[in-house]
């Protein structure tokens, strides 16, 4: 039922060799129920993928890979003008279409030839042609894999967005997607014919097109702009095409580059195409390794043969600089980066005054090494293609500055004093174009509320930063489908959280952790815990103090921060730890596998 080191290769469109640990396929809701009760499935990281034409494994998957091959078409007339076409999620969805078609079913033959099985047409909201799969989708049958039981959303339930959903929200990891039920029309008249060079095929053909004309137009269109991922691999388009405020379009982006086309949203929003900004920032043909900006369409990103997940994942990353250099625009890929690894930079390892401490003249505020230099606490995560923010400090603007931070996907809140939070009006520049999402107790919550309440009014004056709000509990939450696991640590008489992602753990401000807070920390390899200084102190961990959690929790290595200068010279403690510990600095990066 469960396979071991499976070369999953050939489950996604780039090419790129991967392998899992673990594989299950299930065609059934009953086999699916047996896999999730195997100690594999109860004890890995599980990733649920379809066709993989939106994945890119950055390395080989340490979990359990599963996969839907429940494969069904059914056709049910409901009356002359409505017919429901349900698929099982492992459905081709190129073939889905073709089927649709052949059998005079209207919607769904813009959608021709997009790379992919069906259960992931509702996950991603594929679109193309001006036409997306949530404009036809009526229900998505999904197995709840926390309630244990079949479940089924609305359209409106599913919450579709432009290559959005609820399912990569807050259903991500949750649901796995069993079968989809679209609504078309039983007929052969083509409707959607608003985008692109479509507008023109009625001109063209000399008579109004039927939806196979229009498939075939597509088809052929797509063969002319898009790599065959039999032949050339690839994900199809890397990148969503930006969506900005009017304002912030024409303030910005136009007096950068008056040439800038885009396209009229609700909102007062613009859509901006992606592969024009790539294009134009000269950026056609680029490569790093064996991968490359593809010559006909810069939107996608091939697999030259040799590729690397490594190679694309860097070349995402110089695409993304050069456009944000040239155009004030931070382009968000549409594929899914797949990094079970947790890249971990500490931004900042000082106590809320920092180090030096000013008006201080003794040996360690008046040290040359740059290791004795402290920030206030903050941390950068990277992980799954995100970068989450642990924190942003009081130093938070001098901190983004050195690290070249230009793009965060969400901050994780430890508590409400300033040295924690004192940086959130910074992140202004990263709040431009959308709501960043912060997760926060409800105390903090509140607290953020009376502090910053010019950032929740309901009319903004502009430039105000916006936020879209996560209360928490101590309870595990998932983030675009990352498990996050808060840990509940006591500082002096206040609760505040520390977070656990992966094999990762960072628990700051800490006196006390409660007993049962230690299960969730069982396996953590990697530790980074405060220990403010050697001598007592009523609200934080001592050094000693510290050693003697890091001895319970047993990680292969731990980084202790929160640091006052009271601790001493970093190159004269450093040699009194145990050789798995380590003071931390600013700037330590490191990475937990």
């Amino acid at each position: 039922m469960i396979s071991e080191n499976v070369d999953i290769t050939g489950f996604t469109t780039f090419g790129i060799p991967v392998k899992t640990k673990y594989f299950a396929e299930y065609s059934s809701v009953k086999e699916l129920e047996r896999i999730m009760r195997t100690a594999e499935y109860q004890q890995s990281e599980v990733l649920h993928i379809g066709g993989g034409s939106n994945l890119l494994f950055v390395n080989d998957f340490n979990g359990l890979i599963l996969h839907s091959a429940i494969k069904e078409r059914t056709i049910y007339k409901k009356n002359d003008d409505t017919v429901y076409l349900i698929a099982g999620a492992g459905e081709n969805w190129a073939d889905l279409v073709r089927f649709s078609v052949d059998n005079n079913l209207s919607g769904l033959e813009n959608l021709s030839e997009i790379p992919g099985e069906a259960g992931a047409s509702a996950i991603q909201n594929v679109g193309a042609y001006g036409v997306e799969a949530g404009d036809l989708i009526f229900k998505v049958e999904c197995y709840d894999r926390l309630a244990h039981k079949v479940v089924t959303f609305s359209a409106e339930e599913c919450k579709f967005g432009y290559r959005d959903s609820f399912f990569k929200h807050e259903g991500r990891g949750r649901y796995y997607v069993l079968r989809v039920c679209f609504k078309l029309r039983p007929d052969t008249i083509a409707r959607n014919l608003d985008y692109g060079p479509l507008k023109t095929l009625a001109e063209r053909l000399g008579h109004a097109p039927s939806i196979r004309e229009v498939s075939d137009e597509v088809t052929q269109i797509r063969d002319e702009k898009l790599p065959d991922p039999q032949r050339i691999g690839s994900a199809g388009s890397f990148f969503k095409n930006p969506v900005v405020r009017r304002k912030y379009y024409e303030a910005e982006i136009l007096k950068r580059c008056a040439e800038v086309p885009c396209y009229d949203l609700p909102d007062d929003k613009v859509k901006i195409p992606a592969g024009w900004l790539i294009e134009h920032a000269g950026l056609k043909g680029c490569f790093i390794g064996g991968a490359q900006v593809y010559t006909k369409q810069c939107l996608v990103i091939i697999n030259k043969g040799n590729a690397t997940g490594e190679s694309v994942a860097a070349l995402c990353r110089h695409i993304q600089l050069t456009v944000h250099k040239k155009f004030g625009i931070w382009l968000q890929p549409e594929v899914n980066f797949i990094d079970t690894a947790v890249h971990v930079e500490i931004l900042g390892s000082g106590t809320s005054k920092g180090v030096p401490e000013p008006a201080c003249q003794c040996d360690v505020c008046t040290s040359s090494d740059s290791h004795d230099k402290r920030l206030r606490a903050s941390a950068l995560i990277r992980t799954h293609g995100m970068t989450l923010l642990i924190d942003p400090s009081a130093d938070f603007r001098e901190q983004a500055l050195r690290s070249k931070i230009f793009d965060i996907d969400a901050a994780l809140i430890t508590h409400q004093h300033y040295d924690h939070v004192g940086g959130i009006d910074d992140l202004r520049p990263y709040c431009t174009n959308k709501k960043m999402p912060l997760f926060v107790t409800e105390s903090v919550n509140e607290d953020l509320h009376r502090r910053l309440d010019y950032c929740f009014r309901e009319h903004n004056y502009p430039g105000v930063p916006g936020f879209e709000m996560h209360v928490i509990d101590d309870l595990p939450f998932y983030f675009n489908g990352l498990k996050i696991i808060p840990i509940k640590v006591m500082h002096a008489s206040l609760p505040i959280v520390g977070y656990r992602i992966g094999d990762f753990a960072y628990i700051t401000d800490a006196k006390t952790i409660p007993e049962e807070q230690y299960e969730k920390l069982q396996g953590v390899k990697v530790l980074v815990l405060n220990a403010l200084r050697k001598t007592p102190h009523f609200s934080h961990l001592t050094l000693q103090e510290a050693l003697d959690v890091i001895e319970r929790i047993k990680p292969e290595c731990a980084y202790l921060t929160h640091i006052c200068h009271d601790m001493g010279l970093h190159a004269e403690v450093s040699p009194t730890l145990p050789p798995h510990v380590k003071l931390a600095y600013d700037g330590l990066r490191f990475t937990v596998n």
